[in-house]
């Protein structure tokens, strides 16, 4: 499923895992639901607390971050 928005969130400093299939039920993050696929999620880091937007459409060319994408897919 493919939400048509970024998740606006707050993170820590830290390692996380950004999900690539979609099929995870803690969006934006992975929850090994990839598992059996060849989707591996995509890890980043974050060096100092911050607001990020985060990719929801797993179709941006900034993974993870949001760049637009969405609003150009058909719906």
């Amino acid at each position: 499923m493919s939400i048509r928005m970024p998740f606006f969130i707050e993170l820590d400093r830290g390692a996380y895992l950004w999900c690539r299939c979609g099929k995870t039920n803690n969006q934006p993050f992975c929850d090994g639901s990839h598992e059996g696929t060849s989707i591996k999620p995509l890890e980043f880091k974050v060096k100092q607390k911050k607001r990020l937007a985060l990719c929801s459409c797993q179709k941006t060319k900034n993974a993870p971050l949001c760049d637009g994408t969405h609003k150009k897919l058909q719906q």
